[in-house]
């Protein structure tokens, strides 16, 4: 069975992470095997124990669960220090050794080496507009950038400095035994390999710019300030490595009809007081097309029409948003005296005066509406 984690670090239930922390170092630094050559095998062993104790008092969701659990809470009894060696441990948690030995600690005669280290290229970043109905149908954009490439005919060496490992390792006998530290090669930036040649036009690290035509697939439903990242056509890397990506950022063109809201879209129609009153078939513009929409008589000013499935799709592909017509009833500013004397006498007819009933939606009831 195995053995109660507090009781491993030798801490109590109500220990800090920085008591934890400390009760870890300690027993790591006791138990190391390098200090124990008599007993090696025993030292492990105990050195393992307490990182897996650690690896689980640490985290505050599996401490959760531990306490509540027990070992059988936490993966069915096992930790992911399950299996690990000594140099996958120190490579864990390495950093709280760090904070007492600098951070260039790698362990007591562990080290791993930085030999093929892979470096990568810088992100670029561009802007593409998109039209509201390229954000509708999805769009393929083919973009000219300018990014560096490694020149042609480059050619590497080993680097001299740290002999093609990438690391500078300084070994110091302490009282604790043999610490180890390496820091990166300040040469090869940890590459292992210096150019050997520098073609002409090419900067120190053999990049020369180029301009490249690169095609973006847009996906539909995007909104604006979306980045979308390029995989590895940014600027290349000097040395062989990772070329950076390339973040797309999204620009959305204002439609000169339709004005958007999250995936709906909303269109101001303006009427008449004879279509408001007797009724009207109205045309109005969609994102992909038109649609006909009945006003019915006595349509009142302010009122919103919904026409489902007419705005713009989610960008997680299922459905889509509504199309919002906002009616608005046009008042003349100007009327000849035919009209004035027909509206005079119309002044104090009962059914010109407003008689806003019940069901009849208040300005705030509508922006509620809109916006649950």
């Amino acid at each position: 069975m195995k053995k109660d984690y507090y009781e491993v670090l030798g801490i109590s239930k109500n220990s800090t992470i920085n008591e934890i922390k400390k009760a870890y170092r300690k027993l790591a630094i006791k138990y190391h095997p390098d200090k124990n050559l008599s007993d090696k095998n025993r030292a492990e062993e105990k050195f393992k124990e307490a990182a897996e104790a650690y690896e689980v008092l640490s985290n505050s969701e599996k401490r959760e669960r531990y306490d509540k659990f027990g070992h059988s809470g936490i993966r069915g009894g096992s930790s992911s220090t399950s299996g690990m060696n000594m140099e996958d441990i120190f490579t864990n948690f390495g950093d709280i050794f760090s904070d007492a030995f600098g951070d260039n600690f790698t362990g007591f005669g562990f080290s791993k080496s930085n030999r093929n280290k892979k470096i990568k290229g810088s992100d670029l970043r561009i802007k593409v507009k998109l039209t509201l109905e390229e954000i509708y149908n999805g769009v393929e954009k083919k973009i000219k950038v300018k990014r560096l490439r490694v020149a042609n005919g480059i050619k590497f060496k080993t680097c001299s400095s740290c002999n093609g490992t990438g690391q500078i390792v300084r070994i110091t006998n302490t009282i604790l035994g043999r610490m180890q530290t390496a820091s990166q090669c300040y040469v090869c930036s940890g590459t292992g390999k210096n150019i050997k040649n520098i073609p002409y036009g090419a900067n120190k690290y053999g990049l020369i710019k180029k301009e490249e035509l690169v095609t973006i697939k847009i996906p539909r439903g995007l909104t604006e300030g979306i980045q979308l990242k390029i995989q590895e056509k940014g600027n290349d890397a000097p040395f062989n490595g990772i070329s950076g990506d390339l973040i797309v950022l999204i620009k959305e063109i204002p439609h000169s009809n339709l004005k958007r809201e999250g995936n709906n879209l909303h269109y101001d129609l303006y009427i008449s007081f004879s279509d408001a009153i007797l009724g009207a078939s109205k045309e109005i513009p969609t994102i992909n097309g038109k649609a006909r929409i009945k006003i019915v008589s006595g349509t009142q000013s302010g009122k919103t029409l919904r026409l489902k499935n007419k705005g713009l799709p989610n960008i997680d592909g299922y459905g889509h948003g509504s199309l919002l017509i906002h009616i608005n009833v046009w008042t003349p500013k100007k009327i000849n005296e035919e009209q004035k004397k027909f509206f005079e006498t119309m002044r104090k007819n009962d059914n010109f005066i407003p008689h806003p009933e019940n069901l009849e939606k208040s300005f705030f009831d509508r922006v509620r509406e809109m916006f649950s």
